[in-house]
């Protein structure tokens, strides 16, 4: 077992847990996540490019294609890599040489770093020991970890018989083993089938309303606005949005919000609604039973559609925008 523990302390992927057993724990800030004009370059390779945002508690999701910049962006969080430019905080302190930061910070990497010939309950014991856990706690609280991740039936079997899903919940169940404070999990519901999703994404739920922070990177778009409606947005290097992802489409101004309206009149509907003065085009689907909206002022055009519907009398049966959620936003900020 003390092979292991060293042979551990050589993977990279892991290197946030590396801390020592008196790692000093720093004040909450209302801000977890701050960074000003941080870059990292790898020779002429930009991976991240003149960064400054600030990250509150809570539930955060970070979002952007393959090459975004997201996982850079993931390890100079998490002291795994030192800014090129620039300066990245953690709860108001740098995590570059941070062994007392690297204690509250679980990390889930989205690469497998895994030593096939340990069983489940020590691999986690391995990294809860790298974490500041004492042998006597250590044991107990591994246990714990993956009864609940959902894995402690498998917890005897050695890692290299795992399925692609027991290992996602195995890492989840390493980054939490230290009871840390803020959750950084790189694609953790990759690979996993429907069940494996339902529950990793409700323990997260969990989890924020314990109080802790989460940073959720992910390409699923559904499932992490399932969890949260604040983002941050990458793309080549460079953010492209941050905040409140309703907020942050009501700011695209070129791209008008549709909505469409199921009703028993869609007709008349939608020459009642081109009389709005927000309104800049409607459409009516072949069979007359939806009309589409274009409008430039949502919000004015909610506070105004009830009256039109009451007016005249409309039998609506669904009110939808297919163009204020999480997708259409991404679509029209990487375009």
């Amino acid at each position: 077992m003390e092979r292991d523990f060293r042979k551990a302390l050589l993977s990279p992927l892991y290197a946030p847990l590396l801390c020592g057993e008196d790692a000093a724990g720093g004040r909450t800030l209302s801000s977890v996540v701050e960074t000003r004009h941080l870059s990292k370059w790898y020779g002429q390779v930009v991976g991240l490019n003149d960064v400054s945002v600030e990250t509150a508690g809570g539930i955060t999701g970070l979002l952007g294609p393959n090459g975004a910049g997201k996982s850079t962006y993931l390890w100079l969080l998490t002291g795994q890599l030192r800014p090129s430019q620039g300066e990245v905080l953690v709860y108001g302190e740098s995590p570059w040489r941070n062994p007392g930061l690297f204690r509250r910070i679980g990390f889930c990497p989205e690469t497998d770093g895994f030593y096939g010939g340990l069983t489940g309950h020590q691999f986690v014991q391995v990294l809860g020991r790298l974490s500041g856990l004492d042998r006597r706690k250590v044991r107990e609280r591994a246990r714990e970890v993956l009864e609940t991740v959902g894995i402690s039936s498998v917890a005897n079997r050695r890692v290299a018989t795992y399925s692609k899903g027991m290992r996602q919940r195995l890492k989840v169940a390493q980054a939490l083993v230290h009871d840390p404070e803020f959750l950084i999990l790189d694609e953790p519901l990759a690979g996993m089938d429907p069940i494996g999703r339902r529950d990793i994404l409700a323990l997260i739920r969990r989890l924020a309303a314990s109080g802790k922070d989460v940073l959720l990177a992910s390409h699923v778009l559904e499932e992490v606005e399932s969890l949260t409606s604040r983002i941050l947005l990458m793309d080549r290097g460079r953010v492209l949005a941050e905040g409140d992802v309703h907020e942050i489409r009501a700011l695209i101004d070129r791209h008008p919000h549709r909505v469409r309206i199921t009703c028993d009149r869609a007709r008349e509907l939608a020459r009642k609604l081109l009389e709005l003065d927000d309104v800049v085009s409607v459409q009516v689907e072949p069979d007359g039973s939806t009309v589409t909206v274009q409008t430039t002022r949502p919000d004015d055009f909610y506070s105004r559609l009830p009256h039109v519907l009451v007016e005249g009398d409309f039998d609506v049966r669904v009110i939808e925008s297919q163009d204020d959620n999480l997708a259409a936003v991404f679509r029209y900020l990487v375009e």
